[in-house]
């Protein structure tokens, strides 16, 4: 579970080289960007400022509310632009991205304000250092980036977003949850994939879940929520989730998969629930007689935080291409339990070069994991994991 709402996403593949036009852009952009990571919470505020004088309608796409506090928009739209020299990682994610948006009721005219906003405000907080060139290199950035999101929200003829009742809610432990919902039609995701939700004890506060299923015949979801100090939605879904309750899920996201046809066995590094995507992933496995070996390394700062362990072994038990690997934080007695962090216990078992790795937890976590694998040698197009953390 997050508290994010947008995030930069992963490098998932090589970058290739840009042309030198791209190249340049992106340079102007990268040490303007550089320069103004001191003044984030101040052109945060600016960015507001502006935006809702020229599109008074955008605060239902951007709520005020702790992301604007820490600048989180801005920042996640500034790590989207400076991707523009990626367009193999980038392009699929706005995509999906654009038609996510929709559940906004986002318009043309959101996007113009957005990126004059943003363009405003960098310029009153950097100065000098906010030239002619910078300022037509961020411009065409912004373009590229809404453009292809514009594209993708028109091109799409699903619905914005789904109505879901919630049929199921259940502690699992004392801080995560078990909530099932039942969408009024199927909403169109793979395993591994995560969704936006509104729920009525937040309105307007959309946050991402996994849902911790394969797609189901009656369509409806799973999804594992942990209660995250301070955060306003996460806390709401633990506590005072209550059966009846209506949710607003938007369009699925995200690029977490397996490919049974690569030849190439599988490691998932699953911390808290951050278990959910990688879940799906293996309850769609387990409808198929022949899957590559999968290794799960499960991880939390205890035995009690691996909360899904049991089923996890159950499933395992009558699919011999499973192997689950329980990692815990703290030393136990407990026969089988890896003792570390997911860090320490996935590379102190080698490189793992000759697999395709999936991540999913904390963003700290993840950012540990991918750092100590690439130190470790496996390689870095190998690894997968989505833009912000479940945990």
């Amino acid at each position: 579970m997050t508290e994010d709402l947008i995030s930069p996403i992963p490098r998932v593949a090589p970058p290739r080289e840009p042309p030198p036009a791209v190249s340049t852009m992106v340079t102007h952009i990268k040490q303007t960007w550089l320069l103004a990571q001191p003044y984030l919470p101040e052109i945060s505020q600016s960015f507001y400022n502006m935006l809702f004088t020229l599109a008074p309608t955008a605060r239902d796409v951007f709520p005020i509310g702790m992301q604007a506090a820490e600048g989180k928009h801005v920042r996640a739209l500034g790590q989207l632009i400076l991707l523009v020299d990626r367009p193999e990682d980038l392009a699929p994610y706005l995509r999906q991205l654009g038609r996510d948006h929709r559940k906004f009721g986002t318009v043309d005219q959101h996007y113009e304000a957005v990126g004059t906003a943003l363009l405003a405000a960098l310029k009153r907080h950097l100065g000098p250092a906010w030239t002619p060139e910078v300022e037509r290199a961020w411009a065409e950035a912004y373009t590229i980036v809404a453009r292809s999101m514009q594209e993708a929200a028109e091109a799409d003829h699903h619905p914005p977003f789904w109505k879901a009742t919630v049929a199921e809610h259940r502690r699992l432990n004392w801080d995560v949850a078990l909530i099932r919902v039942e969408p009024e039609s199927p909403i169109p995701y793979r395993a591994g994939q995560y969704v936006s939700v509104e729920v009525p004890q937040r309105p307007r506060l959309w946050r991402y879940l996994s849902p911790a299923n394969a797609p189901r015949p009656d369509g409806s979801l799973e999804f594992h929520v942990r209660a995250v100090d301070g955060g306003w939605v996460s806390r709401s879904l633990v506590g005072h989730t209550q059966s009846g309750d209506v949710w607003r899920i938007g369009a699925p996201l995200g690029r977490l998969s397996v490919d049974r046809e690569s030849g190439r066995d599988v490691l998932m590094v699953a911390g808290g629930t951050g278990l959910a995507p990688l879940r799906a992933i293996l309850d769609d496995l387990a409808q198929w007689g022949q899957n590559p070996t999968v290794t799960l390394f499960y991880g939390g700062r205890t035995l009690e935080d691996l909360y899904d362990l049991e089923q996890l072994w159950t499933l395992a038990a009558t699919n011999p291409w499973l192997r689950v690997c329980p990692v815990v934080e703290e030393v136990t007695g407990e026969p089988g339990v890896e003792h570390g962090t997911l860090a320490d216990a996935v590379t102190r078992w080698g490189a793992w070069h000759d697999h395709d790795v999936l991540v999913a937890g904390s963003p700290d976590m993840i950012r540990a994991t991918v750092s100590r694998m690439f130190a470790a040698g496996t390689p870095l197009h190998a690894i997968r994991y989505d833009p912000f953390g479940f945990d």
